[in-house]
């Protein structure tokens, strides 16, 4: 998936379907032509590393400039920042707003940081650690008694702030010690979407918290979807910065993504900060539409378009990608795909509809992202000594990774251009379903567990998105009802067609079955779009 992504034009038809109705007053038109002076090329160094020998000497035998094509690995070498930089001191996107449960808490995890979110009995939101201070025991696999936070161990309650309102075992007469309480975490609702400030030492800082002036405007509406996916948030991010693999890796998933269309990308970075980085970028046949990239500390990425239409009325488009590391080879994305128009299709569509459509997006790069996790991890080396970066598809990339050296001292590990840190703690493997997933479990159409639905696995459709999706989980629920009960109606449609005498009741009892089946099975394509990965052609038995 990445900036612009085709789940975004089939989702809000961002622009092709405009196409022909723009006209020449793209913003920022020339930008990618004039540089301003604070932007710099992404290659300067002339040198080149030949690292493929006997290969690269025929290429260029051929005819073909290695030194034009390939960035070099040694080229435009920051030095590494001694700013200090501390991921604690940050805002992290947590959930939607509108997804949370309100009689559940929900479990979440910032990096190895364990939480626990949940509405209390005014409807505010609360985060503590994930950790009851009797026990240790996991606070989201508790339940809401009477609007406070209750751990299903030993039935100690928190509220509000942290602290601890009932003991059940202890004396008459005793009071509640100080030190059973849970820790705080200050949160936001900021634009439909929670974000939480992770700093123990600070207060929270609301300079750093995001925010979109896009998704202010009026008029403006958005398509957002969040999805749990098994590989790094860097490499999610590396892959939603890169618009190149788009036409191959995710031909015909709908009506603008072929792979025909692969062509040579142009890149300017406009600004660097300890912050970030921003920028425009291009597609080779199409100059003249420049897309803004934006980079921000530290898991923000958005990529916005402007034009003025043919009325003379400035229109705005956005794609959002909120990544939140979730833990050692593990993140979450919050997808918000935004504009000041919409397509009568897309306001047709249903949203389960999108949100299958991008969950299978995901899956068409869920295989190489996480082998490519899986490499970064055991050969514990820079992305510079691994990668083979070229001019005109890998600009980001370069960008980002170099990003991570300015800053990857302060996170607990990252893989940077030229540098890396590793995890100095093991990941965490759970295997017994937990908070959200226990309940989901528990419920249609998991069903106690029995099947493939209910197992914690990010690379599940079901797991992944559904569960965390208040609409799509009320579609499944329903198509489900539905095929249950035009099942029954088509088997006593079909006894009738058996029972009765007169050829014509015979023949409309027949159809009536035939009609009520029909659609149950049209019920269960639905269920399965929701709920089962997609499978590339080519790799089905």
């Amino acid at each position: 998936m990445a900036l612009f992504h085709p789940t975004a034009f089939t989702s809000l038809c961002l622009f092709s379907n405009q196409r022909r109705t723009l006209n020449s007053s793209l913003v920022p038109k020339t930008s990618h032509a004039h540089t301003s002076n604070i932007s710099r090329p992404l290659v300067l160094d002339k040198r080149i590393k030949r690292r493929f020998g006997q290969v690269c000497c025929a290429a260029l035998a051929e005819g073909v400039q290695e030194k034009q094509a390939q960035i070099p690995v040694e080229a435009e070498q920051d030095n590494i920042s001694n700013e200090k930089y501390d991921w604690k001191e940050e805002w992290y996107p947590l959930y939607l707003t509108k997804e949370v449960p309100d009689d559940a808490p929900l479990g979440l995890t910032v990096f190895n940081k364990q939480l626990v979110l949940y509405r209390d009995g005014a409807g505010v939101l609360r985060c503590y650690e994930d950790r009851c201070p009797h026990r240790l025991a996991k606070l989201s696999e508790g339940q809401l008694v009477d609007g406070t936070l209750e751990c299903l161990y030993h039935g100690w309650q928190f509220e509000g702030d942290g602290q601890c309102v009932k003991i059940p075992q202890l004396e008459e007469g005793a009071t509640i010690p100080r030190a059973a309480c849970a820790k705080k975490y200050h949160i936001k609702d900021s634009q439909g979407v929670v974000w939480v400030w992770m700093s123990d030492k600070n207060p929270p800082n609301t300079w750093k918290l995001p925010w979109f002036e896009h998704y202010a405007k009026p008029g403006f509406t958005d398509l957002s979807s969040i999805h749990e996916l098994p590989y790094d948030h860097s490499i999610l991010l590396e892959n939603l910065m890169d618009p190149a693999h788009v036409p191959i890796s995710h031909d015909r998933t709908d009506f603008t993504a072929k792979r025909e269309d692969a062509q040579p990308l142009g890149f300017t970075v406009l600004e660097r900060t300890s912050r970030g980085f921003s920028g425009n970028w291009w597609r080779s046949k199409t100059p003249d539409l420049v897309n803004i990239l934006r980079f921000e500390a530290p898991c923000v990425l958005s990529n916005n378009l402007e034009f003025t239409d043919k009325q003379g009325i400035k229109q705005y488009f956005s794609a959002l990608f909120l990544c939140r590391p979730s833990g050692q080879g593990k993140s979450m994305l919050i997808v918000r795909f935004g504009a000041t128009m919409r397509s009568p299709l897309v306001k047709i569509l249903p949203n389960w509809y999108l949100h299958q459509n991008a969950c299978k997006v995901f899956e068409q790069d869920m295989g190489f992202l996480s082998s490519q996790n899986e490499v970064l991890m055991k050969e514990k080396s820079p992305t510079k000594d691994l990668y083979l970066n070229l001019r005109s598809i890998d600009g980001w990339v370069v960008e980002y990774r170099k990003w991570m050296d300015r800053a990857g001292h302060g996170m607990p590990y990252y893989f940077g251009h030229s540098t890396v840190r590793m995890p100095e703690e093991p990941a965490v493997v759970e295997h017994a379903p937990a908070g959200m997933v226990a309940a989901v479990a528990a419920s249609p159409p998991a069903k106690g567990g029995v099947g493939a639905t209910a197992v914690e696995n990010p690379a599940n459709r079901y797991y992944r998105h559904v569960v965390h999706c208040k609409g799509c989980r009320v579609a499944v629920s329903r198509f489900e009802g539905w095929k249950k009960g035009l099942v029954m109606a088509g088997v006593v449609a079909a006894a009738m067609a058996v029972l009765v005498n007169g050829r014509q009741w015979k023949a409309a009892a027949l159809l009536a079955a035939a009609v009520l089946l029909g659609g149950a099975s049209a019920c269960s394509v639905v269920v399965g779009l929701l709920t089962t990965n997609f499978v590339r052609t080519h790799r089905r038995i």
